[in-house]
């Protein structure tokens, strides 16, 4: 790396070095899930520590697929509560803990047998996998979608104006 850094013409400092190796692992970190896994036991206010420790924002996301809800959490307040349509048997929404990666207003998203323009308030946490708004269906409750989690559009947009990139999501069954 020093002789890269000196034929670049960048002055060798501990603090760049520093800064270059926490934006590779920042950019790794947000693209793959987390280690561990999440708490095998109900995200209640007495559980909420061992999460919320985890983590440097108070903010973070708990998805029960066994439940079909999402609840949005400040520490151990639960501040939005919503039933969701994760993935069908076929295409399961994944396990883990992960983080919000990137947000957009809107976004088509495509795969095999699906092709849906103007997806609203997209929050994507895993590869292809996203917290989305869905006006294609009105099943929530029930697992209807390709692996990714699907809430109503107005509570998707709450959500997507509390969340932020980095936000901490914990997928359960």
């Amino acid at each position: 790396m020093q002789t890269w850094i000196r034929s670049a013409g960048i002055r060798s400092s501990g603090t760049f070095c520093t800064g270059v190796a926490l934006m590779v692992v920042t950019l790794f970190s947000w693209s793959s899930p987390l280690t561990g896994t999440p708490n095998s036991t109900t995200a209640t206010a007495t559980s909420v520590d061992t999460v919320s420790n985890n983590i440097s924002q108070p903010r973070w996301i708990e998805i029960d697929l066994s439940e079909q809800r999402l609840r949005a959490w400040e520490g151990n307040k639960l501040v939005h509560s919503y039933r969701i349509s994760g993935g069908k048997r076929s295409t399961p929404t994944p396990i883990g803990r992960f983080r919000i990666n990137s947000k957009y207003r809107t976004h088509r998203m495509r795969g095999k047998g699906y092709n849906i323009p103007d997806v609203p308030y997209t929050m994507y946490f895993y590869r292809g996998y996203a917290i989305h708004g869905a006006y294609w269906h009105n099943r929530f409750g029930t697992p209807v979608s390709h692996g990714c989690v699907n809430l109503p559009v107005k509570q998707a947009r709450n959500l997507y104006n509390w969340a932020s990139t980095g936000t901490l999501v914990v997928v359960r069954q």
